[in-house]
């Protein structure tokens, strides 16, 4: 079973940036993708950016594929979001997600297993 534990969260303030880091440990060469979600009000998660880590095809939500860039390192089994020029409305608790399907939407229920989630606040 994959385990998955995000790093890189906190506090910054509008216009800068932030590297979360999702690290897999388990049986990472059984999962697929790998995503980044973000927890919304009624908790239910909103896929911001997956990457299939076979081939490192990638997929971001269009409200933010010019600030944030998904990459993995297969060497240490890590998915990074790099998120640029950050708003205060990225503001949200964001959770790594991975899949073990072979073409999975970037979507909540497509994913299988979380990590607990790290917080990002922007604000000056």
């Amino acid at each position: 079973q994959v385990q998955l534990v995000e790093s890189g969260g906190g506090l910054v303030q509008p216009g800068g940036t932030l590297r979360l880091t999702c690290v897999a440990s388990g049986f990472p060469s059984s999962y697929t993708h790998i995503g980044w979600f973000r927890l919304a009000p009624r908790m239910d998660r909103k896929g911001v950016s997956c990457i299939n880590v076979g081939d490192s095809t990638t997929w971001t939500v269009e409200s933010v594929s010019d600030r944030y860039t998904i990459y993995q390192d297969r060497s240490k089994n890590t998915v990074t979001l790099q998120m640029n020029n950050l708003h205060p409305e990225d503001t949200a608790v964001y959770v790594c997600g991975a899949s073990w399907r072979a073409h999975p939407r970037c979507a909540e229920e497509e994913y299988g297993a979380w990590g607990q989630g790290i917080a990002v606040t922007v604000s000056s």
